[in-house]
């Protein structure tokens, strides 16, 4: 296995004063949550000048699970307007669906002949959504991994924001690009995972030792980004939270501590900091704080997310321009890639 090295801080690629690339996807699927927010769009938004950028819709990644034409079709629209009412620049960066960039799938079927049969079967998320029927699943989700490696290498990305459940992936990516390049010669970037601390993992409200998900049978467990302002400062309130009254951060409190997390990325704080501005307050005060904190983050998303929703060109013209960036970029890897295995070109 090719080691993996740890996140450097230098910006741009090493021997030249290119921007960094960033490779960042997301699933069009379900209601989209605060968690998913600050875990992923926030930075994007935070980085979008620091690095040069793609963020990909994967909606072919969708597909290892059932869905229908509809919803798909659907959620791809959402999650585009979504991503730009965020504060995602599409003049600063190439935001394209999967899908419209064929090479993504010609790529994944030659990366699968360096990927092995076993890597794929440690894959740790397999075993999670395939819970214990791996015979009866789709073979897209056993195949996953090398999709995903497929969309990084195509792209030449540098950096890859995942979160520490995806990191497996990663270096999965750079084995079977490091297999590749000795089989067939210097072909593919070595990637690498940016994960980010702040935001990763934003735990469910109703419990706090299980992810918010957009796939929770309970909507109080999350905050979806279509909540209105009473919604979202009721379900605050309903949060669990632990036993005792102070707003402390400490690993015996997870409920707490989750919250305390939230309300510190919103306002730019540590959780110390959180700590000391609550000192001497309950928890109705503090809860009472966040809900305005989460309103206020999410106020103008929504104001945004509405002009849009009421202007469909607006999104449509961001997203093919932005696949057609990205299918030269795939075409000239591709044309790379052909000539190094010995595909076609009669």
């Amino acid at each position: 296995m090719v080691t993996q090295h740890q996140h450097s801080q230098i910006d741009s690629a090493p021997g030249t004063d290119r921007k960094l690339r960033v490779l960042s996807g997301i699933q069009p699927s379900g209601n989209f949550h605060l968690g998913n927010y600050l875990g992923a769009i926030r930075n994007w938004v935070n980085q979008q000048d620091k690095y040069d950028n793609s963020f990909c819709i994967v909606d072919l990644h969708a597909l290892s699970l059932a869905t229908t034409r509809e919803s798909l079709r659907a959620n791809i629209r959402n999650i585009a307007n979504i991503i730009v009412a965020s504060g995602v620049d599409p003049s600063s960066c190439t935001l394209f669906v999967q899908s419209d960039v064929a090479a993504h799938s010609e790529l994944c079927w030659v990366l699968q002949s360096v990927t092995q049969f076993g890597e794929l079967r440690r894959m740790t998320q397999f075993k999670d959504k395939s819970g214990g029927h791996d015979e009866s699943v789709s073979a897209a989700l056993f195949t996953y991994p090398v999709l995903q490696a497929a969309d990084i290498l195509l792209h030449d990305a540098d950096l890859v924001p995942v979160g520490e459940d995806q990191k497996q992936h990663i270096e999965l990516t750079r084995d079977v690009a490091h297999r590749f390049n000795q089989r067939y010669g210097q072909t593919f970037i070595l990637p690498r995972p940016d994960i980010k601390r702040d935001g990763a993992r934003i735990m469910a409200l109703d419990d706090p030792t299980t992810k918010m998900s957009k796939s929770s049978p309970n909507p109080n467990s999350y905050i979806a980004l279509s909540d209105a302002p009473d919604a979202i400062r009721r379900k605050i309130r309903r949060a669990v939270t632990d036993s005792g009254a102070e707003i402390v951060v400490d690993p015996a409190k997870p409920a707490l501590t989750n919250l305390i997390s939230i309300y510190a990325i919103l306002n730019e704080m540590t959780p110390e900091a959180v700590q000391e501005r609550f000192v001497g307050q309950g928890y109705g005060a503090f809860k009472a704080a966040l809900g305005d904190s989460v309103v206020d983050a999410i106020g103008p998303i929504q104001q945004r997310l509405a002009e849009l929703e009421g202007s469909p060109d607006i999104i449509d013209g961001i997203l093919r321009a932005g696949a057609e960036k990205a299918r030269k970029q795939g075409a000239d890897t591709m044309t790379n890639v052909r000539e190094r295995v010995g595909l076609g070109g009669y």
